[in-house]
């Protein structure tokens, strides 16, 4: 198995624990927070899939689908185009709303699609290229591409937790 093929299985596993957590769950479910100040399944999934929408575009000198499908638009959240839910607050938090789990789904298919479609060609010398020189060590493409699969699966752990809460809790 090559290196592409290796995080081309991680990120399916990502994708796959995304569908199991949202499939069936109401807008009420997905919206639910364990307290005031958590996270609920809608803003992981949506940031998790923002951060990968993101990185993976940045190294791949791709618009992002956030903005090249009109994800943005469908969602109508009330953020900055750029923003990726990082240091959100509790409020924007409660702003990620959905009226269906299909809206998360099909916005992670879509960004899933093309980081599969650019991982897949990768060769172990573009993994070794440098992406990010302004880090100690720097930040090779391999590295970039391991801490969005690892942030990524965190918090589609996280939404899956969340999910089976909601499971006990009826």
């Amino acid at each position: 198995m090559s290196s592409a093929e290796v995080l081309v299985d991680a990120f399916d596993r990502i994708r796959a624990v995304v569908h199991e957590t949202v499939s069936g769950l109401d807008p009420d479910q997905l919206a639910y927070r364990v307290d005031p100040e958590a996270n609920s399944i809608a803003w992981l999934v949506w940031h998790l899939t923002r951060v990968q929408d993101d990185h993976v575009s940045d190294v791949a000198a791709a618009e992002q689908a956030w903005t090249a499908q009109d994800w943005l638009g469908r969602f109508g959240l009330p953020f900055a185009h750029e923003d990726i839910g990082y240091g959100h607050d509790p409020d924007e938090v409660a702003d990620v709303r959905v009226d269906s789990g299909e809206l998360l789904t099909g916005y992670h298919d879509a960004v899933h699609a093309r980081t599969v479609e650019f991982v897949a060609g990768l060769t172990d010398d573009d993994l070794a290229e440098v992406v990010d020189a302004g880090w100690t060590p720097p930040v090779t493409l391999g590295v970039r591409l391991v801490s969005v699969i690892a942030d990524d699966l965190q918090h589609a752990g996280q939404a899956a937790f969340i999910r089976g809460i909601l499971e006990r809790v009826g």
